[in-house]
């Protein structure tokens, strides 16, 4: 089974929830980004993630906003699934923007980073990466990649939205629109593509704003089935 949820930031405490319990051996947790275990590079956090290394089931995430991007860039490049990623552990994955990936025999598309909301305050605190923002080359080689698969995958697996879905949550919610390039890339993407579900995370929320369009914050979500795990 493949499971999916959205931003962790680090918390490794996450891992003991009840509804975590229910993944089995063999099976895959992707995160949607801001995954956050890789961001001192200290001791204290390689051991988490050895810790992380034993699970008995896989650990995948496209990156966030809130990620050391120089100390994920350390970590070899392999082919993985069929795409492009770099290998945390024999077990953890990140999986770089614009691939493809077939687990369990059906197809995701992952595309990583975004633009931080806060970026006003991190440029302040020296936090703020320009990594987080995809590069011309990463949505290209996306949207090439999907091209050879006719635009037709299983899941579509971001951190950001598409623009349409972007501007629908925060007018309903009385925020600001930031929409960035990345979203209206994602939006043609969601205008050409078939999928069975787009699941993102960067908007910290839980919701399903359509049969295929799924928000991701502390939900756990089978992707096959898309049953809430509890």
């Amino acid at each position: 089974m493949v499971y999916v949820t959205g931003d962790m930031h680090g918390d490794y405490a996450l891992f003991s929830q009840k509804k975590f319990k229910n993944i089995k051996e063999g099976d895959t947790l992707i995160v949607c980004g801001d995954f956050g275990f890789i961001w001192r590079g200290d001791s204290k956090e390689k051991k988490i993630l050895d810790k992380l290394g034993k699970k008995k089931y896989r650990i995948l995430f496209v990156d966030g906003t809130h990620e050391n991007f120089d100390l994920i860039a350390r970590y070899p490049v392999v082919n993985f699934a069929g795409g492009k990623a770099h290998k945390i552990r024999d077990n953890i994955y990140h999986l770089m923007r614009g691939q493809i990936f077939e687990i369990e025999g059906e197809k995701y598309f992952a595309m990583g980073g975004g633009e931080s909301p806060d970026i006003d305050m991190r440029v302040d605190h020296d936090t703020w990466s320009r990594a987080e923002i995809p590069t011309q080359e990463e949505m290209r080689e996306g949207a090439e990649n999907l091209e050879r698969c006719k635009y037709k995958v299983d899941y579509m697996i971001t951190h950001e939205p598409a623009q349409k879905i972007k501007n629908f949550l925060r007018l309903k919610d009385n925020e600001p629109l930031t929409v960035s390039g990345l979203n209206a890339y994602l939006q043609e993407l969601s205008a050409n593509c078939d999928f069975k579900r787009w699941f993102f995370g960067s908007l910290h929320e839980d919701k399903f704003v359509s049969a295929t369009q799924v928000a991701l914050f502390q939900n756990l979500v089978n992707a096959q089935t898309g049953e809430v795990v509890s």
